[in-house]
C-alpha cells in the first residue's frame, strides 16, 4: 500500500507551494507548523547536504474538525496528526511534486470506526485538494 497521494506538477517552486497552500485551504486545511528541509539542512549539515535535497518543505496540515473528531475517537492518534504534504523539487527538476500522506495510513494503526470516518473524510479533502493541483 501507498502511504501517500502524490501529483506532478510543471510549475515553479514559489507557485507550487502558494497554491498547495491554497487548495489545502480551500478544504478546511490550516498549516501549523511549517518545516524546510532545504534550509534545516543547511544549517545542521550544510551546502552540500541542502543541494542534495533541493527545495523541500513539509507543511503540517490540519483541519480543526476532523482533528477534533479523530482525537475525540482516540486520544493517542495526535502522534499521527497533522497530516503532512510536502513540496518537493529537486535541483535540477522542471517539475515539483506534491504528497500528501494517505489518511488511511492512520487506520492501520487504529481500529475505532470514528477515526475511519474521520480517515475517510480527510482523504477525500486531501485528494481534492490534490486534484484541484492539477485543474
Amino acid at each position: 500500500m501507498s502511504y501517500t497521494h502524490t501529483v506532478t506538477l510543471p510549475l515553479d517552486w514559489q507557485e507550487a507551494v502558494q497554491r498547495t497552500r491554497d487548495a489545502l485551504a480551500d478544504q478546511g486545511f490550516g498549516i501549523l507548523s511549517e518545516i524546510n528541509v532545504r534550509a534545516t539542512f543547511e544549517a545542521k549539515l550544510g551546502a552540500d547536504a541542502a543541494a542534495a535535497v533541493g527545495d523541500y518543505v513539509i507543511l503540517g496540515a490540519c483541519n480543526p474538525a476532523l482533528a477534533s473528531r479523530a482525537l475525540a475517537a482516540d486520544p493517542e492518534i495526535g502522534a499521527l496528526l497533522p497530516c503532512n504534504v510536502v513540496v518537493r523539487r529537486g535541483t535540477s527538476d522542471v517539475v515539483t511534486t506534491i504528497s500528501a500522506i494517505d489518511p488511511q495510513t492512520m487506520v492501520q494503526l487504529s481500529n475505532s470506526a470514528a477515526v475511519q470516518d474521520v480517515a475517510n473524510d480527510a482523504d477525500t479533502r486531501l485528494r481534492k485538494a490534490l486534484a484541484s493541483l492539477t485543474g
